[in-house]
């Protein structure tokens, strides 16, 4: 079916749900999806942030709600997809967006620190699928899932193994759900954002000196083509497109938004 541009990223009557969505990247992405006509569930742990957002939303003439959800609890993708049925009636997009990037080497790796991202970045992007997926087999009328993932997944930063893991499984992960789920009419694609300006980014460097941060910066500005730091509506955007009607043929694709730091 041929649909006029100005329908092409029309979201309305759409429910989605977008994890780790109270800020950053995460709010970015609510705001877009809600702005093109979707109902969004704002799933975050943090949830007085998570209220705040959806009030945000919620004044400003969209549809939202706010969710407590922990990315590494199973019972919680369960719990976050059956909540926006109950309010919404329906689970039509995901957007895994939470994760962390606790910045570690890896000569100094605690099984905690290990345990703690996979949990987060991995395994909870696999059960919300699933759980998502479910819904939308359920209903039988497919859906689309986006994942966050990272450049991390095709070339290593430097202390971060344990994330540089994670995201290189979200990446392979995206690619075999797509394959199994597009059958169903469930596509599955992924983001893999660069260096991002976002609350979470600055927490994961704060054991470093301001001096340290600030060559860490600017080596890795030196690396991007196009000469900053990605804003959380760069990866929006994306996703909104990933979300609508003009991504209906893609299938396991993974966007590379990184200012050009891969092409260096």
């Amino acid at each position: 079916m041929t649909l006029p541009v100005k329908e092409l990223l029309n979201l309305s009557g759409k429910v989605a749900v977008v994890t780790g969505a109270a800020m950053g990247i995460g709010k970015a992405i609510a705001t877009r999806l809600a702005e093109a006509g979707a109902s969004v569930i704002i799933a975050d742990i943090n949830r007085e942030t998570a209220q705040e957002t959806a009030k945000e939303l919620i004044n400003a003439g969209y549809k939202a709600a706010a969710v407590q959800s922990d990315a590494s609890k199973i019972e919680d993708a369960e719990k976050t997809m059956r909540q926006a049925v109950d309010v919404f009636g329906n689970v039509d997009i995901l957007v895994n967006n939470a994760g962390i990037y606790p910045f570690t080497p890896a000569i100094d790796m605690t099984e905690a620190i290990w345990d703690k991202t996979i949990d987060i970045n991995l395994k909870g992007t696999m059960f919300f699928c699933q759980a998502a997926a479910r819904v939308m087999k359920g209903g039988g009328h497919g859906g689309k899932i986006i994942n966050i993932a990272s450049i991390d997944a095709f070339r290593p930063t430097g202390n971060v193994a344990h994330y540089d893991a994670s995201k290189g499984g979200v990446v392979m992960l995206t690619k075999a759900l797509a394959k199994e789920w597009a059958p169903l009419g469930i596509l599955v694609n992924a983001v893999a954002p660069g260096s991002i300006a976002t609350p979470g980014t600055s927490a994961s460097i704060t054991g470093l000196s301001d001096e340290k941060k600030a060559a860490l910066t600017k080596a890795f500005l030196e690396k991007i083509p196009l000469g900053r730091m990605g804003e959380p509506d760069d990866i929006a955007r994306i996703v909104l497109f990933l979300a609508s009607p003009a991504a209906d043929y893609m299938v396991g694709a993974v966007i590379i938004a990184d200012g050009g730091y891969l092409v260096n």
